[in-house]
């Protein structure tokens, strides 16, 4: 049985914002919920929630901008589910290169909204292991969540951190969507352009600056993540 989470909600129609607090509280969740941009950030920084609900548009800052300066400001790791009217690939890629976790489409089943925060707060909870991984000039430490390609100090989203240790930890051996999905979101993976736009910004961090494409995809197979002569180090 799942554990009743806390939860923020950063919504300012309040129609909705009531629905979602009305259901969330009366499936046994504490909720604190927020009308604009500032008054979610400020709610975010100063108190503990096992999960955020952040709503795209907002009055004060919107929330692309605010999910921003809870990751780099204020160094917040709490899971952010997105809730946005705007379904095409790019705003997905922009909502997660923000520090989103995930992201639901509106309309959206209250049922499922709640399905994805525990699965967030799953991951966000489990434990990880000891002992850093290393794949040629790649190295990741679980413990300290630390990121460095030879000599620079990497920075990743939660969802793209832990596709990234499941490459390494798997190395050289080629994984397939559903075992990346998995490793992402548990048993309740989002839409399949999620994993396609996770993927991306992994890529954009640690392949993209650096002369060796260490991330490959085999058309058909999976993805895996390799040093150019195979061996995983």
């Amino acid at each position: 049985m799942n554990a009743p989470l806390k939860v923020l909600v950063i919504e300012d129609d309040p129609d909705l914002a009531a629905n979602l607090v009305d259901y969330l509280a009366a499936r046994g969740h504490l909720v604190d919920a927020a009308g604009d941009g500032l008054t979610g950030l400020h709610l975010a920084t100063i108190h503990d929630f096992d999960a955020i609900l952040l709503d795209l548009i907002l009055p004060g800052i919107d929330g692309l901008t605010l999910c921003r300066r809870l990751r780099s400001e204020a160094g917040n790791i709490t899971p952010i589910l997105m809730l946005t009217a705007r379904d095409t690939l790019e705003d997905k890629v922009a909502g997660l290169e923000a520090g989103a976790d995930d992201y639901l489409v509106k309309p959206f089943a209250l049922r499922e909204v709640e399905a994805r925060l525990h699965a967030l707060a799953r991951r966000a909870n489990a434990a990880f292991a000891h002992g850093e991984l290393r794949v040629a000039d790649l190295s990741f430490d679980p413990k300290s969540l630390r990121i460095d390609r030879g000599g620079v100090s990497i920075l990743l989203p939660p969802i793209p951190l832990r596709l990234l240790e499941a490459l390494m930890r798997a190395a050289p051996k080629v994984l397939s969507r559903e075992e990346l999905e998995r490793a992402a979101w548990g048993d309740a993976p989002p839409d399949s352009d999620a994993l396609r736009a996770h993927l991306h910004i992994l890529r954009n961090a640690v392949d993209k600056p650096f002369p060796r494409q260490l991330i490959r995809t085999l058309r058909g197979l999976g993805w895996q993540i390799s040093p150019p002569d195979g061996k995983a180090s």
